[in-house]
């Protein structure tokens, strides 16, 4: 089984081999090669990438506000 690494940029984990660390202000983070490669694409399309990426994470959040809702529902009950 291989480790998996968190990519701070798209907020998923994924197996260390599509990671990469990137040096930045904040100091030395990961990566996964797809955030990379978007980020060296024209701007248009670096946008596009993006907003498909905050729609994910924003759906994703909200998912689990959802299930935390649920379960403090049915704690309440």
């Amino acid at each position: 089984m291989s480790k998996s690494i968190y990519c701070y940029t798209c907020n998923v984990q994924h197996p260390i081999e599509e990671m990469r660390q990137i040096v930045t202000k904040k100091g030395i983070r990961w990566r996964c090669i797809k955030t990379i490669e978007a980020a060296r694409l024209a701007r248009d399309k670096r946008q596009e990438f993006g907003a498909r990426t905050t729609a994910k994470n924003r759906a994703d959040a909200q998912a689990k506000g959802r299930k935390t809702a649920a379960i403090v529902e049915d704690f309440d009950s």
